[in-house]
């Protein structure tokens, strides 16, 4: 018995200091990797590189240095951008401003409050109030603003803290090894080629990225254009509102964005884009575009007086739709236009990015070091979930509005485009509903598919009306097939589980509703 109880012993003390050996070897390796981290973060000029300082840039520039990030951002212009997109911060958008610390940028740069949607279609109208929810954290307002004036804002704000290095520079490319990025080589305003390092770089240098190819595989796709100019020392009747024309082919939106300055932007189609120097313009929008405008609140008086006085400010935009896709490669985040973009008419693309910029920040947060490109990693990832219910809500709803205003000859279509305007100027739950998803004021899909439902089956109701025939009855159903392609479309490039299952939408309302700072 002896000898079997010495195998026994032999054997047990084997097994020990096996467990002994691989816990110190374990514990060994994470503590190289923690110094390994730690010697990064010392060596590092940078923890972030944020290529872009438009909005999201800025924005998430600030944030990460509140939290203790030293961040390095590299901007191609540091003057006062000069373009006419981004002129309205939805309710939402202000929400997620005031949740980064940033609401105060929407203070001395003369933006105009915003109250509601003004619709009018063949000489009636409706008005659309943004809803007062007690369920919203915030007040239910929106902005109108000179775009370039809050750019210099967010840009001011983040070089106010220490660990922020802004440098005007254009950034060449990014720097890769082993499908990992490590920095970007870029080229500062003196002409020198320099290489910058850190164990992140996050790309939003907008809409024309130069390096979007490099980090993710999308592709954006050009949908329309939109001609837009100032109106000097005007002022409208209602201040306080957006106002949308059902123009034919294309809408056309008036807005005030300062006390005395009045926005007109006019869509165009893709491919006919009447010539500036020639005068085809200026004849478009006074032949075509004018007699469609209302001439109450001073609308067409105000779009007639920026024609006569020679399109001041005037620019040509395209209108593009990317969808968002996850970047596999490690060290490095696409946000913004480079990321993500969705049609104009809802202007809900900086409520967007300043969602997805609040996001990154609380999950950036739970790390102490940025430098564990695996830890980062797998937070990236949950990213492109969590954002889902805003990113779904908007992109769908942008899309889909864009193709209904879209006048045709087609019965079907000219169908859902006045159920369209019948249901948004319905009023109760079916307006503020509207609104509260337009307003970023209820991000969730499933409530803006129900509410899509509801508007086809009133395009179908109209176009059975007086009393149903067999030819209304077949527009009726191509009304159907049609929504049925439009929003299973996007349903398939959102994801169906995200459009449907309202899990998420509940967790980003409990995390990213809640409150109005943080």
């Amino acid at each position: 018995m002896v000898p079997t109880y010495a195998w026994l012993w032999t054997f047990l003390a084997f097994i020990l200091t096996w467990i002994v050996f691989h816990l110190i070897k374990r514990k060994k390796t994470a503590a190289e990797e923690a110094e390994a981290e730690t010697e990064e973060r010392r060596d590092g000029v940078a923890d972030v590189i944020i290529v872009g300082a438009g909005v999201a840039g800025s924005a998430l520039a600030y944030a990460l240095a509140k939290d203790g990030r030293r961040v390095h951002v590299i901007e191609r212009d540091l003057k006062e951008p000069q373009r006419f997109m981004g002129e309205l911060m939805q309710a939402g958008g202000r929400l997620k401003l005031a949740q980064l610390g940033l609401e105060d940028c929407l203070k001395e740069i003369d933006a105009q409050e915003s109250h509601s949607l003004a619709i009018y279609k063949d000489g009636k109208h409706g008005t659309l109030y943004y809803p007062s929810s007690t369920k919203f954290p915030y007040e239910p307002q929106a902005r109108f603003l000179r775009n370039g004036r809050l750019v210099q804002r967010l840009r001011k704000k983040a070089a106010s803290l220490a660990n922020v290095q802004l440098e005007e520079g254009t950034v060449k490319s990014l720097i890769e090894e082993k499908g990992m990025v490590k920095g970007v080589t870029y080229k500062n305003s003196a002409g020198e080629e320099i290489t910058a390092f850190a164990p992140l770089t996050v790309v939003c240098d907008g809409c024309y990225s130069n390096l979007r190819r490099s980090a993710i595989d999308n592709k954006e796709e050009v949908l329309s254009h939109f001609v837009g100019f100032v109106v000097k020392n005007s002022r409208l009747e209602d201040p306080h509102s957006m106002h949308l024309t059902f123009c034919k082919p294309f809408p056309c939106v008036i807005y005030q964005i300062t006390s005395d300055e009045v926005r007109v932007a006019a869509e165009l189609p893709a491919d006919s884009i009447p010539s500036m120097a020639n005068g085809e313009m200026v004849n478009f929008l006074k032949k075509t575009v004018a007699p469609q405008i209302p001439e109450t609140g001073k609308l067409r008086e105000t779009l007639l007086k920026g024609v006569d006085e020679g399109l001041l400010e005037v620019k040509i935009h395209a209108t593009m739709s990317m969808s968002a896709k996850s970047c596999d490669k490690k060290g490095v985040i696409v946000l913004g236009d480079a990321f993500n973009m969705r049609h104009p008419i809802i202007a809900s693309g900086m409520m967007v990015a300043l969602s997805d910029v609040l996001i990154i920040r609380n999950l950036l947060r739970s790390l102490p070091n940025i430098g564990n490109t695996k830890k980062v990693s797998e937070l990236i990832k949950s990213f492109y979930i969590i954002r889902k219910p805003m990113a779904a809500t908007v992109n769908t709803l942008a899309a889909v509005f864009s193709q209904v205003l879209i006048a045709t000859t087609d019965e079907a279509r000219e169908g859902m485009r006045q159920g369209c305007f019948n249901y948004l100027c319905s009023g109760g739950f079916r307006t503020t509903g509207m609104m509260a998803i337009l307003g970023g004021m209820n991000p969730r899909p499933l409530t803006l598919v129900l509410h899509l439902v509801a508007i086809t089956l009133t395009s179908m109701g109209y176009l059975l009306s007086p009393f149903p025939s067999p030819r209304r009855f077949w527009h009726s159903l191509r009304t159907f097939a049609l929504a049925l392609k439009m929003l299973g479309a996007h349903m398939v490039d959102e994801g169906f589980k995200e459009m449907l299952i309202p899990t998420n939408a509940a967790a980003y309302r409990r995390n990213y509703m809640a409150t109005a700072s943080d």
